[in-house]
């Protein structure tokens, strides 16, 4: 008489067998990787990319700052006392208004260039050259006026022209502030 789990043993041996057979089959059909070789034949095959060169860093400089010293710029520049204030509004300095503008008064004084001198025969006066920002020169001599803050030309000299400005002076009043324009070489 056969009992039933005798009976089972050949069944089970049977189906580990089958199961055993179904893995081998599986493993064998996962060596056949033409698939995958075939997609990397295609990748390699594509034109390589090119990659850019890394940027070029300037190194940095460092700024120490030695202004701790100097005045804020939230101070008062001057201090003015009142009787300097009075003096200030006092003063009957001003331009003269009626005056008719000449030329290079359209101009701001740092468009204007010295480029020479001539000594006039006629008079013997030195005359200087000047260049304005649209490139023409014009003749100037002493108590002409160039600039846009009514300067006068007092001195004509081989290398540079004194002038003298009206300029505001912040307290509704005018002051005086010479300048001079300089002999450009080279231009």
């Amino acid at each position: 008489m056969t009992t039933p789990s005798k009976q089972r043993r050949p069944l089970a041996r049977a189906a580990i067998t089958a199961l055993g057979l179904m893995l081998l089959q599986a493993c064998s059909q996962v060596n056949d990787l033409s698939d995958l070789q075939q997609y990397v034949r295609e990748t390699q095959a594509k034109p390589s990319g090119r990659i850019d060169p890394l940027p070029k860093f300037e190194p940095y400089e460092s700024f120490l700052y030695r202004a701790t010293s100097l005045r804020g710029p939230f101070q008062e520049l001057v201090r003015i006392e009142p009787s300097d204030e009075e003096e200030f509004v006092k003063n009957d300095l001003k331009p003269d208004f009626e005056r008719p503008k000449e030329p290079l008064e359209a101009f701001k004084l740092e468009n204007l260039r010295m480029v020479g001198t001539i000594h006039m025969l006629e008079n013997g006066d030195l005359t200087a050259l000047i260049r304005d920002a649209n490139g023409e020169i014009h003749r100037v001599r002493s108590g002409n006026y160039l600039g846009r803050n009514f300067g006068e030309i007092t001195q004509v000299d081989e290398t540079q022209l004194d002038i003298l400005e009206i300029v505001p002076n912040g307290r509704d009043g005018w002051m005086k502030r010479p300048r001079n324009l300089v002999l450009v070489e080279n231009q």
